[in-house]
């Protein structure tokens, strides 16, 4: 299976001008055989609101939204699956940082995820996520979503993992360093690929690291992007190794493990 990250700067408060960025990304992903592509968390808005009412501006509703709507037409024109962050109001006008997976068939949608950990000046705006971590079948492969600061917390990669993802799309607007080395770690430790789509440039002050990541199974860096680049890169991986959790005849990462040591 091949699989990618898209690594871009989105152009703030101005979704029209990211999704014609996007697009030219993930068509470059699909024409050399990607089959499943990860945008940046909140790709088509910005990161960096300085107000409620800005959000409220450009946040849409999931799946009737423009943003989803855009994902799915391309999705089915283009076979891919896409993973990618944005804004979404619900019916009562509550703001979640999400993401939103969609895919060739049927109408193009999949299903949405919520931000369960929110970083730093999200907390003004966004509330935290309701729904949980799911995976999402999507035949070729089982893929769990989380964003960006959610790798901070173990825990959400090992629950997608013991959920049975073999993927963990990880769309990301990450501002400190550490998470490039640490994902190929939670992809060792839960036997996974992950997949982390980082974006580019700089916004009111904060300055996004870019260097998207690929991890395998065997916490090998399988891609890395750059650090101020826009780019979209594909690799091949082995589902597999995902699903093979032994790490010898006598060893395995999730029948070796001993919960009931683990409560505090």
């Amino acid at each position: 299976m091949k699989v990618a990250y898209v690594q871009m700067e989105p152009v703030f408060l101005e979704p029209e001008a990211n999704y014609s960025k996007a697009e030219e990304l993930i068509r470059a992903a699909a024409d050399e055989g990607a089959e499943l592509v990860v945008l940046p968390e909140l790709f088509d808005t910005g990161y960096n609101f300085r107000s409620r009412e800005e959000v409220l501006e450009v946040a849409g509703q999931i799946p009737d939204g423009p943003t989803t709507q855009f994902l799915m037409e391309l999705s089915r024109e283009l076979g891919v699956f896409i993973v990618a962050g944005t804004a979404e109001k619900d019916e009562r006008g509550r703001l979640y940082n999400s993401a939103v997976v969609t895919g060739p068939l049927g109408s193009g949608y999949i299903g949405k995820y919520r931000k369960v950990h929110l970083f730093y000046r999200e907390k003004l705006f966004f509330e935290p996520g309701d729904l949980g971590f799911h995976v999402f079948n999507l035949g070729i492969a089982k893929v769990g979503v989380m964003i960006c600061f959610d790798w901070f917390f173990p825990e959400s990669a090992r629950t997608l993992a013991l959920k049975g993802a073999d993927i963990i799309a990880h769309p990301s607007n990450l501002v400190m360093p550490y998470a490039p080395r640490a994902m190929p770690i939670r992809a060792l430790e839960n036997r996974v690929y992950t997949i982390t789509a980082n974006r580019i440039g700089e916004e009111f002050g904060l300055r996004f690291i870019g260097k998207s990541t690929i991890a395998s199974p065997r916490a090998e860096v399988l891609a890395m992007g750059s650090e101020d680049e826009e780019e979209a890169t594909v690799v091949e991986i082995d589902l597999g190794m995902a699903r093979n959790k032994k790490l010898n005849e006598m060893n395995d990462v999730f029948r070796d493990r001993r919960p009931e040591h683990y409560a505090l």
